[in-house]
């Protein structure tokens, strides 16, 4: 079964105390083992990066991409079929954010079910799952 890996994985896995910290350290443990065929997107790595410069951490930026990237190398391109599937979503009534929908639209147009994520709004998407982490 391949798992779509949202962005907020490591870097709560790369960040601070917090709840969700252990969580998912074990989970890119899983990972990095290749016990988990995990894959994330284009857009989820550009999250990674977003939110590390807005925070004024470069380093931390390069280091979780680099190291995410070399646990879950495969990495579907966003394409426009994605994001006219996010704006369906969005346009539709799926009460979610737009970053969820996009996520979810790549793994639907990818045939990917589940998503490890603590992001509750992948829930609001029919044909998609939360893995229990």
């Amino acid at each position: 079964m391949k798992v779509f890996v949202d962005s907020n994985i490591p870097m709560y896995g790369a960040g601070g105390a917090h709840k969700n910290r252990d969580t998912a350290r074990r989970f890119l443990d899983r990972v990095s083992a290749r016990e988990v065929e995990a894959c994330t997107s284009s857009d989820a790595l550009q999250e990674i990066l977003l939110r590390s410069a807005a925070l004024g951490k470069p380093d931390l930026a390069r280091q979780v991409y680099d190291l995410f990237v070399e646990i879950c190398p495969v990495v579907p391109q966003v394409t426009l079929a994605d994001i006219d599937r996010a704006r369906d979503l969005l346009c539709d009534g799926s009460p979610v954010a737009s970053r969820v929908a996009l996520h979810a639209a790549v793994m639907l147009n990818h045939r990917i079910e589940w998503v490890a994520t603590f992001d509750e709004g992948f829930d609001k998407i029919p044909g998609l799952r939360r893995m229990k982490l």
